[in-house]
């Protein structure tokens, strides 16, 4: 009994220590104020949660179903990091290009969602996060001391957690609006916005480079 405990409590550990430093829900603290400036402090709040429940449905989607989901797509890791830098970027442009934010006059009907896209994918759970899980699922497998089930179920505890240290992480945010005002947003605004764009021009880049080291992209390689 004892060294099923100890294993949960390590395959635990072991789930947030790989998920943590990819997932870097600091790195979304600071575009957060951004990419959220035309949302009210209750709203904000309230898509932050959201964005942290849905990278954990996320996450265990493709820890139980997630090399069958991208085997019947044919999917690549290649492939979702250049799609996550493509969506990162596109709202890098938004928020680089776009008007600035007027609190006073922005109408409700046009406020955006930001809690699935770019909040919970990619920005907490990309492409990193994917692959993360989805070899985690496959080493459930392999491992024999713990049953096949209560394996799953100790990982999946594992990202909650990780999901709720990003939720308390996210909320603490809340302190950068206080500070900076709306001029201040305006102006982190941009320069997120440019700091959007280059992260998902590295996260195409990545992608391009692992395409360019599978052997199977090239013919001549079969």
């Amino acid at each position: 009994m004892e060294k099923i405990l100890f294993e949960i409590f390590a395959t635990v550990l072991a789930t947030i220590s790989a998920l943590l430093p990819i997932t870097n829900p600091l790195i979304t603290v600071s575009i957060l104020p951004g990419m959220a400036a035309h949302l009210t402090a209750a709203e904000r709040d309230s898509q932050v949660k959201r964005a942290c429940i849905y990278m954990a449905g996320i996450l265990v989607t493709f820890l139980l179903a997630g090399a069958l989901i991208m085997d019947f797509f044919n999917i690549s890791i290649p492939g979702l990091r250049i799609a996550g830098g493509l969506i990162v970027s596109y709202f890098g442009f938004d928020m680089l290009f776009g008007e600035p934010h007027d609190a006073s006059n922005a109408p409700n009907s046009s406020k955006r969602d930001i809690s699935f896209t770019p909040l919970a994918m990619p920005s907490l759970s990309g492409p990193g996060s994917i692959a993360v899980v989805i070899s985690m699922s496959s080493g459930v497998h392999t491992q024999t001391a713990l049953p096949v089930w209560l394996g799953y179920l100790t990982v999946v505890i594992g990202i909650l957690l990780v999901a709720y240290i990003s939720w308390l992480t996210l909320r603490a945010s809340t302190k950068l609006y206080r500070l900076l005002g709306e001029d201040g947003i305006n102006a982190i605004s941009r320069i997120m916005g440019f700091l959007l764009i280059c992260i998902g021009v590295q996260f195409v880049i990545n992608g391009i480079g692992n395409l360019l080291h599978d052997p199977f992209f090239w013919p001549l390689a079969k």
